[in-house]
């Protein structure tokens, strides 16, 4: 069960499916090498356009969306939930592995800061990670993944900053599947939506992931294979059962609805090709 926090508060998080209050996005850059940083070359207008239709769909279902402005060149950093991690103490500023990225943590600190989050912790050399592969089991367990963005001395950093507000690592290998140079977060293979369903690719997802989830009494919705590269598997709960995902994958679509779920989809033709869906776009700033 998730713990309450108090109504007051401005920011915290300790879970993936309380519902989402505040969360902060970063409007994706129209200048830079797309193809540098491994996209396939959008359109640029069309791309602002619908990140900007993305964040109109998470305010229409109650969120407070803050949208940090566009930093030329920077055009991984509308993939917000990857520099900063939020839980319920406050910010912890990662340090990335992908070199093109190593500013945007302190960037979206500084945003997060005059939102009223503070910085609690800073990864430094030699940890490396990503928030994508990171998400809470439940609100005393964080799953981290280890492989090509995150690594062991991350873990050993994360874990003593969490112990502080009793918080417990659970460490899930990840594949090598395309490579270094290809993203493969743990969160590219699982979406919790609700206390008891997530959505998963099983091909790619450890086995002792697959097991920490049975543990838990988590059902799975399965991602068909076809809809993996369409990021059928990346979907944002804004409360248990509520679910925000890209527009394209009906299979798992259908999926979720014969499990109770309510489904809000937005366009993503071009937002798709940074390989980022709508957890990867969102910050969430408070959960309660």
């Amino acid at each position: 069960m998730t713990a309450a926090l108090p109504t007051e508060r401005l920011f915290g998080v300790r879970s993936m499916t309380a519902p989402l209050r505040r969360a902060l996005l970063c409007s994706p850059a129209l200048t830079g090498d797309f193809a540098a940083a491994g996209w396939r070359e959008p359109d640029r207008q069309a791309l602002r356009a619908e990140h900007e239709g993305f964040a109109a769909l998470l305010s229409s279902l109650g969120v407070e969306v803050a949208v940090s402005p566009a930093e030329d060149g920077m055009v991984d950093a509308c993939f917000a939930y990857d520099p900063v991690f939020v839980t319920g103490r406050g910010a912890v500023a990662l340090r990335m592995a992908k070199s093109a990225r190593r500013g945007e943590p302190e960037r979206l600190c500084a945003t997060l800061e005059d939102l009223g989050v503070p910085t609690v912790a800073r990864l430094a050399e030699p940890a490396v990670a990503d928030g994508g592969d990171m998400f809470w089991l439940d609100d005393h367990t964080l799953a981290v993944g280890r492989g090509y963005r995150t690594n062991a001395a991350a873990h050993e950093h994360l874990a003593s900053v969490l112990a502080e507000e009793g918080v417990t690592l659970e460490r899930f290998d990840l594949p090598h599947h395309l490579g270094a140079a290809h993203v493969m977060h743990l969160l590219s293979v699982v979406s919790p939506v609700a206390d008891d369903l997530a959505v998963v690719y099983e091909p790619l997802a450890p086995v002792t992931l697959l097991e920490a989830l049975d543990e838990r009494g988590v059902r799975r919705v399965r991602c068909p294979h076809e809809e993996y590269e369409t990021l059928g598997c990346n979907v944002l709960a804004v409360s248990p059962g509520v679910c925000v995902m890209a527009d394209g994958n009906p299979g798992t679509r259908r999926a979720l609805e014969r499990a109770g779920c309510e489904i809000h989809v937005y366009r993503a033709d071009q937002l798709n090709r940074g390989d980022g869906g709508p957890t990867c776009l969102t910050r969430p700033v408070l959960r309660q």
